[in-house]
């Protein structure tokens, strides 16, 4: 027995470790849920700490808790929201639908915690004071996603913008062969490739930032089933303007709580707009990827920063390792986004039972998309170098600089134009001055590459 106590719940004894903080409730979900290894986020623990500090600050206001228990699960729960006791957090992530488990382990926690410092309270008449584990868990999934976003992922997609930026400028006036289907198309310069880019990363931004909106609104306040059972009615609010001043980020009490526990809409809508980044940033790094191909045999019109060995077997050979990442990344936010909305289906009458798996897939989305969105920004793009040569060569070679021609000469003797210089290797410009009559100067002034990426009109008055 030295290594074990024994702790009491309201279903009798049970052998607890003897240097844990949490009680039998933890315990009993410990054993019941071995299933994975997997425990709740950091983000999510966070989140735990912070609505129990705002609670007890909240009921003690509201007169409902005394001041010196309120002061001292303040203290514990901050300590648990800075990450000091995330070992204490052992519970499976396949757990109770609810989170009942992890609410409980957090209010064990802090308990013993304020027990050690000479304070006793108790885990559900003090810690868990007017509130349920059905408004406390889904509060804490829009709290930790809502802060995850707005602290790490926003900011490193204004990162990854200023990066793209940056780069566009520097490039705008070099133009390349454009591609539509993968062949080859009309130039674009860089800069308007890459700004492309910067537009999807800020359509990105405004979408998160939207969904942020119904992310703030909070159901604590619910408790069991949506009408408050148990808690004052301005408790919810209250906790809210806690939660505010203690992050710096705006949070309101829903609307109606029945919405905020019965579904996991807002956590849903979040997810969407993940996935949509994700197709975003998968786009981005498969044209850096088709871009650096080669450098020989591919497309070569750019050379991305050399980061590792790129084979244990072909000396020499370095690959793009960056985009390569963030395309897995981006595969596994879409597969979560699977996961989510199946989740956020589970929805029976007055409660979702699957927000454990919520918390983690859509916690995990905004880490993985804001830690690889900076390494893009800073590994890939803000060093890749271009390859002005081969860039130069395809725009030369390309028979497509012949529609340019099409106000002049019409479609049809355009296309015969481009398809003899498909068929002899030749650039267009010489095979244009024997079939179009044209001169020299007239011709590279009308196929003058970087002059075509401005579009509009580059001939005479012939039709077609």
């Amino acid at each position: 027995m030295g290594k074990f106590r024994i702790e009491r719940d309201s279903m009798g004894e049970l052998k607890v470790p003897a240097e844990a903080l949490y009680g039998a409730q933890t315990q009993r979900a410990v054993d019941n849920f071995p299933i994975s290894g997997l425990t709740m986020p950091r983000e999510f623990i966070r989140a735990l700490g912070l609505i129990k500090s705002a609670a007890a600050q909240a009921n003690a206001d509201l007169g409902h808790l005394r001041k010196g228990a309120a002061k001292a699960i303040r203290k514990a729960a901050e300590r648990v929201a800075r990450g000091e006791f995330d070992a204490q957090f052992p519970i499976d992530v396949f757990q109770t639908g609810s989170g009942t488990s992890s609410n409980m382990n957090a209010n064990e926690v802090i308990a013993h915690l304020c027990a050690q410092a000479g304070s006793k309270v108790h885990p559900n008449d003090d810690v868990n004071n007017g509130q349920s584990s059905n408004d406390v868990i889904p509060t804490a999934i829009q709290l930790s996603a809502a802060l995850a976003v707005s602290e790490r992922l926003l900011p490193a997609l204004a990162h990854l913008k200023k990066a793209i930026d940056a780069r566009a400028r520097e490039l705008k006036r070099v133009a390349k062969t454009g591609r539509t289907h993968l062949m080859d198309a009309m130039p674009v310069t860089f800069g308007q490739e890459l700004g492309g880019w910067s537009a999807q990363v800020r359509s990105n931004i405004e979408r998160l930032s939207d969904a942020l909106k119904r992310l703030r609104r909070l159901p604590q306040g619910g408790t069991a089933v949506g009408t408050g059972i148990n808690a004052d009615a301005e408790l919810g609010p209250r906790i809210c303007a806690e939660l505010t001043k203690m992050t710096g980020v705006r949070f309101d009490a829903a609307d109606n709580y029945f919405e905020g526990i019965s579904s996991q809409d807002a956590a849903v809508e979040l997810s969407g707009q993940l996935k949509t980044l994700a197709c975003s940033l998968m786009k981005i790094a498969n044209d850096l990827r088709w871009m650096n191909s080669g450098p020989l045999a591919g497309l070569g019109e750019i050379e991305l920063p050399a980061l590792q060995p790129g084979s244990s077997i072909m000396p020499g050979k370095v690959n793009p390792v960056i985009p390569e990442a963030m395309a897995m990344v981006c595969a596994q936010v879409i597969g979560n986004d699977t996961t989510i909305t199946i989740a956020g289906q589970s929805g029976n009458f007055q409660l979702n039972v699957m927000l454990p798996v919520v918390a983690l897939n859509l916690l995990q989305s905004i880490e993985l998309l804001a830690n690889a969105s900076r390494l893009l920004a800073d590994k890939s793009i803000a060093g890749f170098k271009v390859r002005t040569d081969k860039i130069r060569e395809a725009l030369d070679r390309n028979p497509i600089l012949v529609t340019a021609l099409n106000s002049v000469i019409g479609y049809d003797r355009g296309a015969a134009t481009a398809k003899q210089a498909y068929r002899e290797g030749r650039p267009i410009l010489d095979v244009a001055r024997e079939t179009t009559g044209l001169s020299q100067a007239e011709l590279k002034a009308l196929l003058d590459p970087l002059a075509l990426t401005q579009g509009g009109i580059h001939g005479g008055s012939a039709g077609g």
